[in-house]
């Protein structure tokens, strides 16, 4: 492995890991600091974007600042090419690297405010309406990032990435969780951002569908890539 691969995959790692200890970290803050429903999502929400908003731009000259498997993967599927990404094995690597980050961001999230560490979550979640929900989520993340990278305005990645995300909190019956990683990580903290390992194999499912979907629809109304050494998705 070349120091650029190793470099992506601790990038990767750490961002993710941070992104899930954000969000899991503000949801336990937010418990604490507020019995009212709407005022801990407002919480939750506003912290999530904004964070994730920062590890863009921290990360993404490291390695496009994925930390999605569902992003990883369509980067790759698109035929993106790139030092970043030059095989599937490097793929699959990127992918191990974000879910293991991940988990360490529940532990860590818990650790920094005295909860369990690595408890499995007992917040079920699930049905139609809210797998629909994730489907959303998802297909507009997707749409956000490939439309970006296909017109040649990836310098707006961070913000664009982070609003879809904070305003999916609230327009989503799932609360858009929309990535496999951070969800497999939220499994193992039973605390107010959760999700029962029960419930993980339908939202991972509806995640890869709605990426699916915002994929294509943006490679439907954006055939044409800019430019041949076009940068990897990011986000």
């Amino acid at each position: 492995m070349n120091a650029a691969v190793g470099r992506r995959l601790l990038a990767e790692f750490t961002g993710t890991g941070l992104l899930v200890a954000i969000v899991v970290g503000s949801g336990i803050f937010a418990t604490r600091l507020t019995a009212e429903p709407a005022l801990r999502l407002l919480i939750n929400s506003l912290v999530t974007a904004l964070g994730l908003a920062v590890l863009i731009l921290v990360f993404i000259s490291v390695n496009g600042a994925q930390f999605n498997p569902v992003v990883t993967a369509v980067d790759w599927i698109l035929g993106r090419r790139t030092s970043h990404l030059s095989a599937p094995g490097i793929a699959a690597a990127v992918i191990a690297s974000q879910v293991a980050g991940a988990l360490g961001g529940s532990a860590l999230a818990d650790t920094m405010f005295g909860a369990r560490v690595l408890q499995a979550s007992t917040h079920h979640r699930g049905g139609a309406p809210v797998l629909v929900g994730e489907v959303v989520a998802t297909a507009g993340l997707l749409l956000v990032i490939v439309a970006l990278a296909r017109t040649d305005r990836m310098q707006h990645v961070a913000w664009a990435v982070g609003a879809w995300i904070g305003a999916a909190y609230w327009f989503t019956s799932s609360t858009s969780f929309a990535n496999p990683a951070v969800t497999i990580g939220r499994s193992l903290t039973d605390t107010y951002a959760g999700i029962a390992p029960v419930s993980v194999p339908a939202f991972i499912g509806a995640q890869i569908v709605g990426g699916a979907i915002g994929a294509a629809l943006a490679v439907f109304l954006y055939p044409l890539r800019p430019r041949a050494e076009e940068a990897p998705l990011a986000g």
